[in-house]
């Protein structure tokens, strides 16, 4: 462990969280800072900025020494916001630590439960609810308060920028420009922490492992210029439901899910089996118990192995969207002449998401049945993500914040999600340390109603990030 007890640190981020943390974080819960991609008008409504303001001034009223806050926002783009903290003066690494986080959330999806609601901050004991609580509200709290811990408790950490975008939900697509244009400010970076993250419990803290990439696309099968009578139609003109029925079987195997499509195959990487045997030991049967699947219904595998590795590097389709079906109570005896299905796949971590999309095209757009028109529109892609093998200094740090600030070792996992900023930076910093954590559990409801946050593991998470800032340091 460093020089900084881990008492005084455990004290320091506790009294930070009381009096400046969950005041501010509730209040940001409050703006409904709503992604790019399901808000349109975005920049009318102003709330990305509303958010990005408000965290801004309170890292500006929290006082850490020689903090600069810059907004960038370039022509077009959402705005991010920069923190640039000085090193302390006894750092002897000469890197800079690059904290990330989000500040754009899911939309309401839903109804939430009696009381709560997405953009009503709601303190229920030790939980906060939210949209934007967990995902990923917090991460700039987390970031800012460990680095008061350090100088509070007297630790060290080198030059360290806090990264918050507002496009982490629509797939990160300003992301790459505003790191190429910042560059030069960024400087040599040698330790990446994103807080987007979390894993299976809140008894230790998790490091995430991979992440896997995703393909979206909206996919439109269209039979007639203008919608006909069924009785007078049906039978003569091909209902578009089922084309598009015959295209998702080209995709996924309808009786077992699996995704025919072999450019977004991968192998299974040397290791990782035996890794997620020993997840799926720590609590047998839990992998399908979190999700509440209705009476009846079952998982896809029995075994909770194979559960993992198809949720973690394998690709599964989702339908998450539909248009041009009406509401069933309303629909009329109407032969649809078109219907559009929103897709998303995830994708394993090694393969890249274009050419995952070039194989989605070709395959939906090639002899399609009748003659029928295909249109793809509203694309997103992102790539998944591999992590480096730790160096012994990272590897020494989570071990002894295993011990001291959590009681038991961190454990490793797969993600079955994805973080753009991940890969960019992976490709851009090749040679800098990654730690993907944070205080997502697997009852903490992200993109879903009732988001929470737990905040005794979020304040365990600080002071995580505490002592791996400081180990850092002196690396």
């Amino acid at each position: 462990m460093s020089n900084m007890e881990p008492a005084r640190v455990h004290e320091a981020v506790a009294r930070a969280w009381a009096d400046d943390v969950i005041p501010s974080l509730s209040a940001l819960v409050e703006i409904p800072a709503v992604s790019p991609a399901y808000d349109a008008s975005w920049r009318e409504s102003g709330q990305l900025h509303a958010a990005v303001n408000h965290v801004r001034r309170w890292v500006e009223s929290f006082g850490l020494p020689g903090a600069v806050c810059q907004v960038v926002e370039l022509e077009g783009r959402t705005p991010l916001l920069l923190v640039d903290v000085p090193a302390t003066q006894g750092a002897v690494s000469s890197g800079t630590v690059l904290l990330y986080g989000h500040l754009d959330k899911q939309p309401a999806l839903g109804e939430w439960s009696d009381g709560l609601g997405p953009w009503k901050a709601v303190r229920r004991g030790d939980r906060l609810y939210g949209r934007g609580s967990a995902d990923d509200g917090y991460a700039a709290y987390v970031a800012v308060t460990a680095l008061g811990a350090v100088r509070a408790v007297g630790g060290e950490h080198a030059r360290t920028v806090v990264l918050l975008e507002t496009g982490e939900e629509s797939g990160s697509p300003d992301l790459p420009i505003y790191l190429e244009q910042l560059a030069d400010q960024l400087g040599e970076v040698t330790l990446v922490v994103s807080l987007d993250g979390g894993g299976e419990d809140y008894e230790r803290l998790w490091l995430i492992s991979s992440l896997r990439g995703a393909v979206q696309a909206t996919v439109t099968v269209r039979v007639l210029d203008s919608p006909a009578h069924s009785g007078l139609a049906g039978g003569i003109v091909p209902n578009p439901f089922l084309v598009m029925r015959r295209l998702l079987d080209r995709l996924e195997d309808p009786a077992t899910g699996e995704v025919r499509v072999p450019e977004m195959h991968a192998a299974l990487p040397e290791g990782v089996r035996e890794e997620v045997a020993e997840l799926a030991a720590l609590d047998p049967g839990a992998v399908a118990r979190r999700f509440p699947l209705v009476e009846g219904a079952v998982p896809l595998f029995d075994d909770d192995v194979d559960l993992i590795v198809n949720n973690t590097w394998r690709p599964a389709l989702s339908v998450i969207g539909a248009a041009g079906l009406p509401d069933a109570p309303t629909a009329g005896a109407v032969l649809l002449d078109a219907v559009s299905l929103r897709l998303s796949f995830r994708i394993p971590p090694p393969i890249d998401a274009e050419t995952a999309l070039a194989a989605l095209e070709r395959i939906v757009t090639t002899d399609v049945p009748y003659g029928a028109q295909v249109e793809i529109a509203d694309v997103m892609t992102i790539n998944g993500w591999h992590s480096p093998t730790p160096a012994p200094w990272l590897s020494s740090a989570l071990a002894d914040v295993g011990e001291h600030v959590f009681g038991r070792p961190c454990r490793r996992a797969g993600l079955g999600g994805g973080i753009p900023f991940m890969e960019m930076l992976g490709k851009r910093y090749p040679d800098a340390q990654f730690i993907v954590t944070g205080a997502l559990g697997p009852d903490s409801n992200l993109h879903v109603p009732d988001e929470w946050l737990n905040l005794p593991f979020a304040r365990q998470v600080t002071e995580s990030i505490a002592h791996i800032i400081d180990a850092h340091a002196g690396a």
